[in-house]
């Protein structure tokens, strides 16, 4: 604090000069810090951002009023004045709702201490003048914050829509998982990775690809296989991640071709066989449930990849765990045209071609020029048109990948995705050089398996029969045993539109239209343990 000069001749408080600039005023700090604080918004689940508090001037009267479920987190990027915002800020950081850090890890810092979905939105506060030392740090921090509170949110709402449909197709899918292989069975070793998705950007890079034998690998999303098909390219590995039936036609034509599908956990039961090659199952936790922990426990809980509601992102997540080479992502446009909303081949592009006639275009403005949608600048320069959830998307992939030195992504006519971006020419440079370590694409046989899940499975089965026999006066109701059966049982509600944004909070057990909800959801699921139990795998 040798360089922080203080002055006591501010009317109230203490003044801060600092790398020649006055942080806060000279004649009433105290009053600095309340003005923003009095014309801040009070709003229910908002996190307050206060970048460089100093001595925390209105933070007092910001807590006095502040709702119940939101709470402020003060950063401070510079080691000396966070020194002295510790020490002055002593008695107020015994306040719960109160945090107190520098700028690493905001994102950590604030789901270890207030946990997931208790936050909406970002407010910030400046208390002082001391933001603009690192004015592009602390807005940096306020914009992944408020990303990765919209990620929760989005995660909850899909949660709300396919909560029900995730667990019924992961009771099926255990069913199978002896069979399934893992993602450091599949043996890429260090080759390089061609990762597709299914932009319109994908063409020019399929078009250039050579045919035959080839020194690089090639990891795809779904949808980008008919594409693949059309021109011979057989990949190495397709990733799936829809639970319902949509994507069946991503795979229609292709019974000729056997290779490895990795999909989620909670994906479509009926993909298991449609490549004919080993299935890799993964997990994207949807939720916070025990039903994950007792999986986990029991050895069944497949590799975690994190939620990315994208399979485009899952499909970069998977390629950077099969091999420890470069990967190059394609097609990954996150954007579109009036004319080109995936690749030639695929389902929607065929299905543009056939419905095309005299009376109607290719060009499909209802899409294109839809609510919401916008223009916005592509890696190429181009004008292309986007939408809020495909930039969302390309948001979430730069906050998750940029710092992946191992990631590149080939120019085109997609959005920038924050990663080192090559030529289409260097990019096959890049995937010419091959394997030091000559890996064939097989699998390695020395992972241990489950032997059956079975046991696993009549476990929850039971569990549900016995909370259906005390909802429905079977057996006398044991309040006690009704609530643990109930947060054991998490599955049945944590889809629910009052528990989605909640985590793993839900209503008590003597809620009369929870339990109603709950007892609605019972039977279908008995029946899908029923099913997975009936035609497990003989060993």
């Amino acid at each position: 604090m040798t360089d922080i000069q203080q002055s006591k001749a501010a009317r109230r408080g203490f003044s801060v000069y600092y790398k020649g600039k006055t942080l806060l005023s000279t004649v009433d700090p105290v009053a600095q810090g309340e003005r923003p604080v009095r014309a801040a918004p009070r709003t229910e689940r908002t996190l307050y951002l206060c970048p460089s508090p100093l001595y925390g001037y209105g933070l007092s009267a910001l807590l006095g009023d502040l709702p119940l479920d939101s709470a402020v987190l003060c950063v401070e990027a510079d080691p000396g004045l966070l020194d002295l915002s510790t020490q002055a800020m002593q008695d107020l950081l015994g306040n719960p709702a109160l945090g107190l850090i520098d700028e690493i890890n905001a994102v950590d810092y604030v789901r270890k201490t207030w946990g997931s979905r208790r936050f909406r939105r970002v407010e910030v506060i400046h208390l002082s003048g001391g933001w603009q030392l690192f004015p592009e740090v602390y807005k940096d921090i306020a914009k992944k914050l408020q990303q990765d509170f919209a990620v929760d949110w989005s995660n909850a709402m899909t949660l709300t829509k396919l909560g029900r449909r995730y667990i019924l197709n992961a009771v099926r899918n255990l069913a199978r998982i002896p069979q399934a292989r893992s993602f450091g069975s599949l043996a890429f070793g260090d080759a390089p990775v061609l990762t597709l998705g299914a932009g319109p950007s994908l063409d020019r890079v399929l078009d250039a690809l050579p045919a035959g034998p080839r020194p690089f690998k090639i990891v795809c999303v779904d949808t980008a296989l008919p594409a693949l098909k059309a021109r011979n390219l057989k990949p190495d590995l397709a990733v799936a991640l829809e639970s319902q039936h949509w994507n069946l036609r991503d795979f229609l034509g292709l019974g000729d071709w056997e290779l490895p599908l990795a999909m989620d956990l909670s994906a479509l039961p009926a993909l298991w066989d449609l490549l004919g090659g080993k299935t890799i199952l993964f997990a994207t936790l949807w939720t916070d449930l025990r039903f994950f922990r007792r999986l986990k426990t029991a050895g069944l809980l497949p590799e975690v990849i994190p939620p990315l509601g994208s399979v485009g992102l899952t499909a970069v997540a998977a390629a950077l765990r099969v091999s420890s080479g470069m990967v190059v992502t394609a097609g990954l446009d996150f954007s579109y045209t009036l004319d080109g909303f995936h690749a030639r081949s695929t389902p929607s592009h065929t299905e543009t071609l056939n419905r095309q006639s005299r009376f109607r275009s290719m060009l499909n403005g209802d899409i294109a020029f839809r609510d919401g949608s916008f223009t916005a600048t592509a890696k190429s320069g181009e004008t292309v048109r986007t939408n809020p959830a495909l930039q969302f998307y390309r948001d979430v992939f730069e906050r998750i990948f940029a710092p992946e030195p191992r990631l590149l992504d080939i120019a085109g006519p997609g959005l920038a995705l924050g990663t080192r971006t090559l030529s289409l020419e260097e990019a096959l440079e890049v995937l010419s050089k091959g394997s030091s370590e000559k890996p064939e694409n097989d699998f390695r046989d020395t992972e241990k398996k489950p032997k059956s899940a079975a046991p696993f499975l009549r476990r929850e089965r039971d569990m549900l029969i016995a909370l259906r026999d005390i909802l429905t006066g079977a057996i006398p109701d044991d309040p006690g045993t009704r609530e643990i059966l109930l947060d054991e049982a998490d599955y049945l509600w944590s889809h629910f539109p009052d528990c989605a944004g909640t985590g793993t909070r839900r209503p008590l057990g003597r809620d009369v239209s929870f339990l109603k909800r709950v007892r609605a959801e019972i039977d279908p699921l008995i029946r899908r343990f029923n099913i997975a139990l009936e035609t497990l795998p003989s060993s």
